[in-house]
C-alpha cells in the first residue's frame, strides 16, 4: 500500500468508499477488503452504515494503530452542538474511541466558519479525531478556511484523479473481486501521452451536484 503524509496523518493512498452500501451487504464488503488488505475505509454519518462498518472492524482483528477511518458530518449539523451530537453518534456507531479524520460533508449556505472550525478544532485537540478536513467545498470557500480562518485541513474530499502528488482514492467496490482490482490500480503506470490525453478530457463538471451544492466556479 503507498502512503501520503498530510496534517500529521499517514494516509492509505487508496481506501474504501462506502456510499450506498448497507447493512449485511457494506459489513461484508468492509470485511474482504479488510482481508484484501485494504487499510482506509471512508463512510459519513449520512450513508446510515457506520454500524456495519464498525462491526466489521471489530471482528477484523486489526490493530487500531494500522487501520484508518474517516466519517463525516452532514450539513444540517454544523451547528456546534448538532456537530457534537453526530460526532458521539459515528463514534458510538463504529465502535471506536476517536476517528483518523472527520470531514464536513457539504457545506451550508449559512454556516458560520469560524464557530464550526473552532469546535471541529476542539474535537481534534481532544484527541477524538487525528485530523479534520472538508468535502465538496469550491475554491472560495477553501481560501476562507485556509487563508483567513487558518484551519489545519488535512482535505478537500472531491471528485478527483488518483495519479496526482498528494491525491488518495476512495472507489466504491462491494465485490472482493473489484477490490482487488482498485488495488491493483496502484501498479499501473501512465506515459506521458496518457496523461496528456487525461490532461484534456473537460474539468468543468461534476457527476455529484445536488440543489444545496456551492457554485463550482
Amino acid at each position: 500500500m503507498e502512503y501520503l503524509q498530510t496534517a500529521g496523518l499517514r494516509l492509505p493512498r487508496l481506501g474504501l468508499g462506502t456510499f450506498r452500501m448497507q447493512g449485511e451487504a457494506c459489513r461484508a464488503a468492509v470485511e474482504s477488503a479488510l482481508a484484501l488488505g485494504y487499510r482506509h475505509i471512508d463512510t459519513a454519518e449520512m450513508y446510515g452504515n457506520e454500524e456495519a462498518i464498525g462491526a466489521a472492524i471489530a471482528t477484523a482483528g486489526i490493530a487500531r494503530s494500522d487501520l484508518h477511518v474517516t466519517t463525516k458530518v452532514w450539513n444540517d449539523n454544523l451547528a456546534p452542538d448538532a456537530i457534537r451530537r453526530a460526532f458521539d453518534a459515528s463514534l458510538k456507531k463504529l465502535r471506536l474511541d476517536r476517528v483518523d479524520l472527520y470531514l464536513v460533508h457539504w457545506p451550508a449556505p449559512k454556516m458560520n466558519l469560524g464557530v464550526m472550525f473552532e469546535t471541529l478544532l476542539k474535537l481534534k485537540e481532544q484527541g477524538r479525531t487525528r485530523a479534520i478536513g472538508v468535502a465538496n467545498f469550491n475554491i472560495a470557500l477553501l481560501k476562507t478556511v485556509v487563508e483567513e480562518i487558518k484551519a489545519p485541513i488535512a482535505c478537500n474530499q472531491v471528485e478527483y484523479l488518483l495519479d496526482q502528488d498528494g491525491v488518495a482514492a476512495i472507489p466504491k467496490a462491494s465485490r472482493s473481486e473489484s477490490q482487488r482490482a482498485n488495488l491493483d490500480a496502484q501498479h499501473i503506470g501512465l506515459d506521458d501521452e496518457d496523461k496528456q490525453a487525461i490532461a484534456a478530457l473537460p474539468k468543468d463538471r461534476r457527476c455529484v451536484s445536488p440543489g444545496f451544492a456551492p457554485a463550482w466556479d
